[in-house]
């Protein structure tokens, strides 16, 4: 059998969301991705919090890097 080169992603519905407070926060899209980070890393998940900030650094606009935070963590 050939192994899985592709690196798997996670998911994040799998796991459960941090809450993260980005309401009244600077609301510059590094800041707000740094804040979900932490709060990512905090619950331990160390590797969603790599994939959300590469998909975030990808992201086309600032409303779609804030979709893809709001897919790993709780935005409040």
């Amino acid at each position: 059998m050939e192994k899985d080169s592709q690196p798997r992603m996670v998911k994040p519905e799998s796991t459960k969301k941090p809450k993260c407070k980005l309401v009244g926060k600077n609301g510059n899209i590094f800041n707000l991705g740094g804040i979900a980070s932490q709060a990512l890393k905090k619950a331990g998940q160390h590797k969603a919090a790599k994939e959300m900030v590469s998909k975030m650094f990808g992201a086309g606009s600032y409303s779609e890097a804030l979709a893809i935070i709001s897919e790993y963590v709780d935005v409040s």
